[in-house]
């Protein structure tokens, strides 16, 4: 399974094409369009998020609400494209016209892709690279994941998240009741948070950095329930799923560090605090008497509930910009102001959902028959009756 996405910010639309889905599988754009509408929520949210209303167009692949086992084109329109097209238009500029190109960036910000970009790709013009690596990307990666959602939600695998801080604030409460639980609270929540009390001094940190033109980041938990064990491998680096999981979390923007489980913790305590001791039952067969390494021992899952953090940087587009240097005139600057959120981790911990979903999907349909959905449940279901019976 692999997906590709296309588009630019201010572009006409953002693409995905999503290759290796089971065929039989259901899915309408009622499932995409749900966890686009909850990308754009929570408390720092920027006026974009006031213009662009998500919603995907299933365009190939999907015949009468079932996928064929073709590649899936999924498309978002850029409302915003219509006072853009000009500045982001694909045809050439008229002749005489090549100096007055509009909104031409050339003093890069601090902390984002322009000025490593513009190296790379010779740019003169930064907006060449800020639009391809803002953000806003991510909304066709929430769409190929929420696709992979679907597929793991018909293998009884369930995905949800929440924020566990944020500019400093940390959430005192980690435990819930249910999976369900947890996002019925969390959706009703700005920010995502399921401390109640942390979740006020969240709302007012992203208030005061926004009043003083600044940003703030925070820490993103995602949690897998039903998972099968023994997903992965422990003989080829490349194929330990909590290494493509590490892998796809900080390949999310403006994310900088990953841990599962109790994550960095475990450096300071004893092994004894640290692994997890096996047990085994009629009814679950083998599970762990505690979750300290988060759903995965070896590269492979245990069957364990999947525990994975994510630290999301402060964003670095500032209202109040940092210093930067003019690349055509190498003089110092104040780096380009473009429309921003003060705050975005309650929207990334949707994202980090879908790339968590994306990449435990795709190690499933590696390792088991997936040409059709039936064959694919019924493996699944074996794998599971295999290990509480091994």
């Amino acid at each position: 399974m692999r997906y590709l996405t296309a588009g630019e910010s201010h572009g006409p639309q953002l693409t995905t094409i999503i290759e290796g889905l089971p065929a039989g599988m259901p899915l309408l754009a009622e499932d995409i369009n749900e966890d686009l509408a909850r990308r754009q929520k929570g408390h720092g949210r920027g006026r974009r998020m006031q213009i662009e209303k998500d919603t995907v167009r299933i365009v190939s692949g999907v015949r009468h609400g079932f996928t064929l086992g073709s590649p899936v084109a999924l498309v978002v329109e850029n409302k915003d494209w219509q006072h853009w097209t000009e500045i982001m238009g694909p045809e050439p500029l008229e002749s005489g016209k090549e100096g007055e190109v509009k909104r031409k960036i050339t003093n890069p910000r601090p902390g984002h892709a322009d000025l490593n970009g513009g190296l790379k790709y010779g740019h003169r013009d930064l907006r060449n690279v800020l639009e391809r690596s803002s953000a806003r990307e991510t909304t066709v990666r929430v769409a190929a994941g929420a696709v992979a959602k679907k597929l793991l939600s018909l293998l009884g695998i369930e995905v949800a998240s929440h924020v566990v801080e944020i500019g400093g604030v940390k959430s005192n409460v980690r435990t819930y009741d249910s999976i369900e639980a947890l996002r019925e609270i969390t959706e009703k929540s700005p920010v995502r948070c399921l401390d109640p009390e942390a979740e006020k001094d969240m709302i007012k940190a992203i208030d005061d950095a926004k009043a003083n033109g600044d940003s703030i980041g925070g820490i993103v938990e995602v949690i897998v329930e039903g998972m099968p064990a023994g997903v992965g491998s422990y003989v080829h680096y490349d194929r330990k799923l909590d290494a493509r999981l590490a892998a796809a979390m900080v390949s999310i923007n403006a994310f900088k560090g990953v841990e599962f489980g109790i994550g960095f913790e475990a450096a300071r305590r004893p092994g004894s605090e640290v692994h997890d001791e096996i047990a085994w039952s009629k009814e679950k067969g083998y599970y762990r008497t505690t979750n300290r390494l988060g759903g995965f021992e070896g590269g492979m899952t245990t069957g364990m509930p999947i525990i994975v953090r994510g630290v999301m940087k402060p964003i670095p587009t500032l209202y109040k910009p940092l210093k930067t240097v003019d690349i055509e005139t190498k003089q110092p600057f104040s780096a380009s102001i473009e429309r921003s959120d003060s705050c975005a981790v309650p929207a990334a911990a949707v994202v980090a959902e879908s790339a968590v979903a994306w990449e435990l999907a795709a190690a499933i349909v590696e390792q088991f028959h997936a040409d059709r959905m039936d064959a694919l449940i019924e493996n699944i279901n074996k794998q599971r009756a295999y290990a509480r019976d091994f």
